[in-house]
């Protein structure tokens, strides 16, 4: 199915999906110290909500936590004291994306995203979103346990540079655009959703702009320019579960 959006043709048969399943298995991803997600049969006395155990249904519950397990898009009442939701946050779901390979530079024990890094690949385009692939782009990052392994993050400066360039969604394969220990700074989330102090929300915060953690992006899709469909399920809470497509242009 092809359509036309600005002058743009993009066919809507051929979507490159970048969010990672969720499961109740080993295979699922783990970030913040968690266990893996749990999917099991309500029981009622006898009654067990499954077809194999009986039932007409298959009747589940999903105990599960967006931040740590999978793919997820939040908003910046991650970080604020006032409630904000990403289901009211969020309310346009198609962008014009760029998306770049980018390998984190060393410094000390961390390996950084760095505002010179992210300067050469975007080269002054404008685009709604930013979708980073760090390298090496292991098929690991589907499965890997992040608790206590010092990922990969981005640098403030970064995160500034990326706001200043009035990208609106940022969406990267890593647990957190922050350092995993570093004394709940979160850096990188203030800078790039212009939050000056959690407790009393300043008027220039941006409200409307998200990040999205933990995709995957594969080997055989290039870097380059899409149109990029950002769908959540609609959870009144800070992030959602969320499902990334991408389409080329």
């Amino acid at each position: 199915m092809l359509v036309t959006i600005n002058n743009f043709e993009v066919d809507l048969s051929k979507p490159i999906d970048i969010s990672i399943p969720l499961s109740n298995t080993d295979a699922n991803p783990i970030a913040w110290y968690l266990d893996k997600p749990e999917i099991k049969p309500v029981v009622f006395g006898d009654w067990t909500g499954s077809v194999k155990e009986g039932a007409s249904t298959n009747f589940n519950t999903i105990v599960f936590n967006p931040h740590g397990h999978g793919t997820h898009t939040e908003c910046l009442g991650h970080i604020t004291k006032e409630f904000y939701s990403i289901n009211q946050c969020l309310k346009q779901f198609f962008y014009f994306a760029k998306l770049v390979s980018v390998e984190p530079e060393v410094q000390g024990e961390d390996f950084v995203i760095g505002k010179n890094q992210l300067e050469v690949l975007l080269r002054g385009e404008v685009v709604g979103a930013l979708i980073i692939r760090t390298l090496p782009n292991l098929e690991t990052k589907q499965h890997q346990n992040y608790s206590n392994s010092n990922p990969p993050y981005l640098s403030e400066e970064a995160a500034i540079f990326i706001r200043e360039s009035g990208i609106q969604h940022l969406l990267i394969d890593l647990p957190s655009v922050d350092k995993e220990h570093d004394e709940g700074k979160l850096l990188a989330h203030k800078a790039f959703w212009n939050v000056k102090d959690v407790s009393n929300l300043n008027a220039d915060a941006r409200l409307n702009c998200t990040i999205t953690e933990m995709i995957f992006v594969p080997d055989n899709v290039p870097d380059g320019n899409y149109l990029l469909n950002l769908q959540i399920a609609s959870f009144e809470n800070d992030a959602s579960p969320s499902k990334p497509i991408l389409y080329k242009i």
